[in-house]
């Protein structure tokens, strides 16, 4: 059984990834970060506070699938110490293996993919200006580097680069 983070700018996959693998490996839970966040009522009016609420949802729900022996993946953008370390400890208290991936294929290949994203796929974030975009991928890209156990993978990332990160 495996907790694997996703780690990524925004537009650089990780929610595909995080569902193609749940579809290719049922009864496996893409668990959705921004998407859970969503569905705090009022979320755009206190995003921090929803933001934190969301990540313990998203914690209890990972035990509890895990609990049952099954795979999770949570997509999400982090760029700073905290969610990846409970992450990680919620990893070991259920007996599954932590897998740590972060996707950065490129600002310009991030640039294109989350310009070309439907609106309904974005309506859980707040809209990113092109300089909001490349801020994102280098504070995702510093804390990586702080992250020695992580697997990055750059250019480009096909889900079979994903698959074999996970051996």
């Amino acid at each position: 059984m495996k907790l694997i983070l996703l780690n990524g700018p925004p537009g650089s996959g990780k929610s595909t990834v995080a569902r193609r693998y749940a579809g290719d490996h049922p009864p496996a839970l893409a668990l959705d970060v921004d998407r859970v966040r969503a569905m705090i009522g009022g979320w755009r009016s206190s995003p921090g506070e929803a933001g934190l609420l969301a990540r313990e949802i998203t914690l209890a729900a990972a035990r509890t699938h895990l609990s049952a022996g099954h795979d999770v993946v949570v997509p999400q953008l982090l760029a700073r110490p905290g969610f990846a370390e409970r992450l990680e400890a919620l990893a070991g208290e259920t007996g599954a293996s932590f897998h740590e991936i972060v996707l950065l294929p490129g600002l310009e290949e991030t640039r294109r993919r989350f310009a070309g994203r439907r609106s309904s796929e974005i309506e859980t974030v707040e809209p990113l200006t092109e300089e909001a975009l490349a801020a994102a991928y280098e504070r995702v890209v510093e804390y990586a580097s702080t992250r020695p156990r992580a697997s990055i993978l750059g250019g480009e990332t096909t889900y079979q680069a994903f698959l074999a990160s996970l051996t």
